[in-house]
């Protein structure tokens, strides 16, 4: 029965080949009109996926590393508040800078999407994800910062008051983690 089955794929192959010869040469069916464009640009299929995915990354990692930070703090200042009632909202300046790193990754995000556009070339899609990764990885170690500082901060200074000045300055040098990030991100992202 194998038998009779190859030999029915051979003639049935045999006699697509006949057809082909028997018509003379054949015209190849025009390219797909998105590959006709991008292969006029020196621009493969998958660029723009390069860039979908910088914005993409952006976002997710600075929302991630936004979202530590506050849970973070906010379990700091709920442990606080049960002490020092009177501190709590002393105490929400980390959680508002943690909530910043989620803004970072969306203007760049923002940024990165409105930049495509058909005339866009490979290279320019590789800045593109290098612009998104350095956003959302520094927005996310920025955020992880804010967070474990943002729980000492509230529970030092719910026991010692004087240590809020040097507790806040520490939060803002943890911030300026993530601000390097969106100005690398400004940088590669309008090359």
């Amino acid at each position: 029965m194998e038998v009779e089955i190859r030999v029915g794929l051979e003639d049935q192959v045999d006699l697509v080949n006949q057809e082909r010869a028997s018509t003379g040469p054949t015209e190849l069916a025009p390219p797909h009109p998105a590959r006709r464009q991008s292969e006029t640009k020196n621009s493969p299929e998958y660029a723009w996926s390069l860039a979908i995915m910088g914005a993409s990354s952006a976002i997710i990692f600075s929302a991630l590393g936004a979202s530590y930070g506050k849970a973070k703090s906010g379990t700091g200042i709920a442990a606080m508040s049960v002490m020092r009632l009177d501190l709590i909202m002393k105490s929400v300046i980390a959680v508002v800078m943690a909530g910043l790193m989620a803004i970072y990754g969306l203007v760049v995000a923002v940024l990165i999407a409105n930049s495509l556009n058909d005339g866009i070339n490979r290279s320019r899609n590789f800045f593109q994800l290098g612009a998104g990764l350095s956003v959302g990885l520094s927005g996310l170690a920025a955020g992880f910062a804010i967070g474990v500082m943002g729980d000492a901060r509230v529970r030092g200074t719910a026991q010692q008051p004087c240590l809020f000045v040097g507790m806040i300055l520490i939060l803002i040098f943890a911030e300026l983690l993530g601000l390097d990030g969106v100005m690398v991100a400004f940088i590669l992202s309008t090359k």
